[in-house]
């Protein structure tokens, strides 16, 4: 079997059979890890031939049997013209950005946008002469006001990092592009590392690039680090040339671990958002939490938004404890949780529970702490015990 038209199109045929080519497997189910850096050429003639493009193995960096089989099998998730794959999430952005401006150039972010791949706007392209503004995550298409004639890329991260708000990213579109004109070059990215393409299709609702830290659900095991870039067909070229010229590429064991978290993505999604909205109705019900910030909630501002664009959530949300309860009170409920585990990332089988630090460039928000957590694949029931044992702390 090969990827090709014989593969049906619905998402999760797509994921089970995409990338798998039996002229890289021997026939065996799983495309192998390619561990290679050099690649042997029969004659003169064949090691000058470069009519096979992007599609030759001609040196690992510029990709190889697994890496290919990866950006293959994601491209169909996302919808796109072609992927890109790099080492980690924030090289996706960062790579996606850099390739899309010049000195010169305006961009905007959203100020709810991955604190990373802010600090690399500002810090990096801001250094060589970028523009860089950050505008509200619910601008919708108000957006057109902030785009000059100089406004080159508009990058969105929906929902928010940290604090879940969605961004209208057909109305974000449609305003920008009406902005700029016909003469603008206008490109819209998005991190779509929270829904992935199952769930959220910004290349269907206005967008040009997707980028996505692979690392969290698409690995979904907390053992790689991965970032992937979903490109349409006016930007695939130009990105992955930028990459390449870069040298970012990831490594093979990296990728064959992308490739085998894509096979049970849907079943691990859908078992992440059943848990999360248990987890979040239960929270909202408590009186040490003054708010919880999930789109999947009706009490949600941002609910009709999301049940028109998304297909779902995955488990990731945010919540706020009552200003009553100090950081001391904070540590004592996260110091000994059982089955919340405290670190970064997301998306895999544990369930994780950290504090939150928003960035100075968020504002004022209201009082309270603010957790972040994701739900894992254990058992809601067990997850709830934890976490009422740790409400409870905050009381001593």
């Amino acid at each position: 079997m090969s990827d090709g038209d014989d593969i049906g199109q619905r998402p999760d045929t797509w994921l089970a059979h995409a990338g798998r080519d039996r002229r890289h497997t021997g026939g065996a189910v799983n495309v192998p890890p390619y561990r290679s850096s050099t690649v042997l050429f029969e004659s003169v003639a064949e090691f000058r031939d470069w009519s096979g493009g992007g599609d030759a193995f001609r040196y690992a960096r510029l990709g190889t049997p697994t890496s290919r089989a990866l950006e293959s099998a994601y491209a169909g998730v996302e919808g796109a013209a072609g992927a890109v794959v790099t080492g980690s999430g924030l090289a996706a952005a960062s790579v996606a950005l850099d390739a899309c401006v010049v000195p010169g150039d305006h961009l905007l972010i959203s100020e709810g946008a991955y604190e990373p791949t802010i600090s690399f706007a500002r810090e990096v392209l801001g250094r060589r002469g970028v523009d860089v503004e950050l505008y509200p995550p619910c601008i919708g298409a108000d957006i057109a006001s902030r785009v000059t004639a100089r406004t080159r890329v508009v990058f969105t991260e929906s929902p928010s990092s940290l604090t879940f708000e969605l961004q209208d990213l057909p109305a974000i579109a449609r305003a920008a592009r009406k902005a700029a004109g016909d003469g603008g070059a206008l490109a819209i990215i998005t991190d779509n590392t929270w829904a992935t393409g199952l769930l959220y299709r910004p290349l269907e609702l206005g967008a040009d690039v997707v980028v996505q830290a692979a690392t969290k659900y698409i690995v979904g095991h907390s053992d790689a680090m991965l970032g992937l870039i979903a490109c349409s067909a006016d930007t695939l070229h130009r990105i992955r040339r930028h990459a390449q010229l870069l040298g970012i590429s990831a490594g093979p064991d990296d990728c064959w671990l992308g490739l085998r978290g894509l096979r049970t993505l849907r079943p691990r999604l859908d078992r992440h958002q059943a848990t999360g909205l248990r987890l979040a109705e239960w929270l909202a019900a408590r009186a040490e939490v003054t708010a919880v910030l999930h789109p999947g909630l009706e009490s949600s501002p941002d609910h009709a938004l999301w049940r028109r664009d998304f297909g779902g959530a995955s488990g990731l949300f945010g919540f706020r404890l009552d200003p009553r309860f100090d950081d001391d009170a904070v540590c004592r409920m996260l110091d000994d949780m059982r089955l919340f585990g405290m670190g970064f990332s997301f998306g895999a089988f544990e369930s994780l529970l950290i504090p939150v630090q928003l960035p100075k460039w968020r504002g004022a928000q209201p009082p309270g702490a603010l957790l972040r957590l994701h739900a894992g694949l254990e058992d809601p029931a067990d997850l709830i015990a934890d976490l009422e044992a740790g409400l409870q702390r905050l009381h001593r």
